[in-house]
């Protein structure tokens, strides 16, 4: 499991030129069943997500495709985070 930290970088003053795409980038990701949680960093410093069934590799070369990152909008910081216990509503993931 990953958290993807976007925090607003350089070019934030343009992050309304790239929203719809970046929208689009997100339903893909939870779509591809990789994104399970998405949201804001308070007070408007940027986004969250967290990110699951994928390799690091993989979530790196996804992320890359996210245009706020492109466009230096956003920056990236990914973390891995080995869950060991979780209530049964999130059980599905912890390793097997």
């Amino acid at each position: 499991m990953y958290i993807v930290l976007l925090k607003f970088d350089i070019n934030r003053d343009k992050a309304s030129q790239f929203m719809e795409r970046h929208k689009n980038w997100i339903k893909r990701g939870f779509e591809d069943g990789v994104f399970i949680l998405v949201g804001s960093l308070p007070p408007s410093l940027g986004g969250g997500i967290m990110a699951h069934n994928t390799s690091l590799s993989d979530l790196q070369d996804r992320v890359n495709q996210d245009p706020f990152v492109q466009e230096k909008v956003v920056s990236v910081e990914i973390i891995e985070f080995a869950p060991s216990k979780a209530d049964d509503h999130l059980s599905f993931l912890l390793p097997n």
